[in-house]
């Protein structure tokens, strides 16, 4: 199903850079899927939040412990069938220190279980920040002596590109540095997107188009064996023709796609962001995985208490449904 693309001269001279450890991660398991982790307490069963209360009171800390053994489960669960993890940031930075802990906790089992891991921040900044923002989550961050050490030491991080490039130069230089990727926030999946991303320039481009060509530009110079780059993109489900107009003009661009499942985006919708080999793509489903135990077709199955056998169901179905669409 998902072939290799044509190696070029100039991506041959290149070591493994993120995006061919990410497309070799989905040919291994045959699945361009990604599990998000956006995890609010009412999805954990009561049993795990009752144990930590009791543990430690009605504190962030007990919070934090039921956050991280419910995406320890999932994680678990779906280990052998999905290739990536992407950890919303927000979600457990609404906990406070206790919560970035749950984060680093989740990102470290993650790449124990061998996720690819994949920090949803959408930082940027300018200058400084935007290179503060970098080494927190891509590179490593400098200690005395000038010893250096890794933060969050994610695989690849979501950015918002509209600062420009100079917000972007440092996180480039740290995916060539570090063999880490970015995804760009190029047409997202929200309703009102269009307020701002749809807006025509006088060149006659969207807003969305002229990112699109931006990020293209910005990708120049890590295209890796697969023929493809570790810049990559955002583009939403919920947008199908805009995603298949994307998936024609940014022939070296990886997507990252929200928006399946729980928002609304099909199957069908986010096949037009593969190419004809069936790359190209991840697809990223959080609530319909997470809590797959309240969808209706597996209600009669599964309990809250059964979270994580309900996750690993709807990650095989999301995978035969998807495999079923790319051809």
């Amino acid at each position: 199903m998902f072939k290799l693309r044509s190696v070029n001269s100039f991506a041959e001279r290149m070591e493994d850079m993120f995006s061919d450890k990410l497309i070799d991660r989905i040919n291994e398991k045959q699945n361009p899927t990604v599990l998000g982790l956006d995890p609010k307490l009412e999805y954990i069963p009561i049993s795990i939040r009752l144990k930590n209360l009791e543990l430690y009171g009605n504190t962030l800390k007990a919070a934090s412990e039921s956050i991280f053994e419910f995406n320890r489960r999932l994680m678990d669960a779906v280990a052998d069938i999905i290739p990536a993890v992407k950890p919303q940031l927000a979600y457990y930075e609404m906990y406070g220190h206790e919560g970035l802990r749950a984060l680093y906790r989740t990102m470290e089992y993650g790449r124990e279980k061998g996720f690819i891991i994949i920090a949803d921040g959408k930082r940027n900044d300018i200058g400084t920040t935007s290179g503060a923002y970098s080494s927190a989550y891509l590179g490593k961050t400098i200690l005395e002596k000038g010893d250096a050490s890794y933060a969050f030491n994610a695989d690849a991080l979501t950015v918002n590109g509209y600062l420009g490039t100079d917000g972007i130069k440092p996180m480039l230089e740290d995916c060539k540095n570090y063999d880490k990727g970015i995804f760009v926030l190029v047409k997202t999946s929200n309703p009102s997107s269009v307020q701002v991303q749809d807006m025509v320039l006088q060149d006659g481009r969207k807003v969305y188009e002229l990112m699109a060509d931006l990020v293209t530009k910005w990708g120049e110079d890590l295209i890796g064996k697969h023929g493809y780059s570790s810049v990559g993109a955002v583009v939403g489900a919920t947008w199908p023709e805009q995603l298949k107009l994307l998936r024609n003009r940014m022939n070296s661009a990886y997507f990252l796609v929200p928006g399946y499942g729980a928002q609304g985006g099909s199957a069908k919708d986010v096949a037009v962001a593969f190419d004809k080999n069936g790359l190209g793509a991840v697809i990223n489903a959080s609530r319909s995985l997470m809590c797959a135990y309240r969808l209706e077709r597996w209600k009669k199955d599964f309990s809250i208490e059964d979270f994580d056998l309900a996750c690993r169901e709807e990650a095989i179905r999301m995978r035969e449904e998807l495999k079923n669409e790319i051809g």
